[in-house]
């Protein structure tokens, strides 16, 4: 058995090219899921069924961060450029966040985690009170980050940004007719306080010294049903081309690798 140190990693023409691929019809269901949501919620909230309210926005705060806003950040849906920034645009606005924002911390993150500048990965290196009220203050510090970094992308991430800013002024204005629009807008925003928990603090060990071992592997049951398949960390950072759809097939094929390395998963119960 050979040591993380050794890892090499295969190329994914050696695993799986039909890995890059997403059908016509799941590329559609992604895209209109998150308007499924918000619909759902308003659906919900204007016939008082509050819990099912707040079910369908954690919904829609779990698909856009993590899986769909995600896969628009690495362009892995087969759209064209304009029409997937224009998504990535709108699906995060609809979370109260700057897709643009969000697409240059994560791509940097993913050029630099470990280091010291990777404003998305700062978390790894925090306590776990710390990680928490980072998750308070996350959202702004992207947006200002983002803002003064040279890039074609600024004027979007400041209409972007005025854009969040306008949904809360006009759900404080509409709140006298219905809380509906406020209630969405703050919990949309307490969504993303878990965001630097999540994709930060638990799947990163950023004291180790190879790609291999600095993101954590999880495997298991237990932690596949909690996360919904979401717990490909490491796969993703090895294979960012490859969408969330396709994360489990993507795991599977690694598997004999990671074994070969002497790689041990993190399991939850079984």
């Amino acid at each position: 058995m050979n040591s993380p140190a050794t890892f090499v990693k295969p190329s994914l023409h050696q695993l799986a090219p039909e890995l890059f691929r997403i059908s016509r019809s799941r590329r559609i269901f992604t895209i209109a899921l998150p308007f499924l949501y918000v619909a759902l919620y308003l659906v919900f909230a204007l016939s008082g069924w509050w819990p099912l309210a707040v079910l369908s926005l954690v919904a829609l705060s779990f698909v856009t961060y993590g899986s769909i806003s995600h896969d628009l950040v690495h362009r892995n849906l087969g759209l064209q450029k304009s029409v997937n920034d224009f998504f990535l645009s709108v699906i995060e606005l609809l979370a109260l966040r700057s897709g643009h924002a969000y697409r240059m911390a994560h791509l940097h993150h993913h050029a630099r985690f470990p280091h010291s500048d990777d404003i998305e990965g700062a978390a790894a290196k925090m306590s776990f009170p710390r990680t928490l009220l980072e998750g308070m203050i996350f959202q702004f510090k992207v947006w200002f980050w983002a803002v003064k970094r040279p890039g074609n992308d600024k004027p979007l991430i400041l209409l972007e940004g005025y854009g969040c800013v306008l949904l809360g002024i006009v759900s404080l204005a509409l709140y006298s007719v219905t809380p509906v629009l406020l209630v969405y807008v703050v919990l949309m925003i307490m969504g993303s306080w878990i965001i630097p928990l999540i994709t930060s603090y638990i799947p990163h060990n950023p004291m180790e010294e190879t790609e291999l071992l600095q993101t954590r592997l999880f495997r298991g049951k237990v932690l596949s049903v909690v996360a919904l398949e979401h717990t490909y960390h490491l796969e993703h950072h090895l294979y960012p081309s490859v969408p969330h759809h396709n994360w489990p097939q993507l795991a599977k094929r690694l598997d004999p690798y990671f074994q070969a390395a002497g790689l041990k998963p993190i399991r939850l119960l079984f």
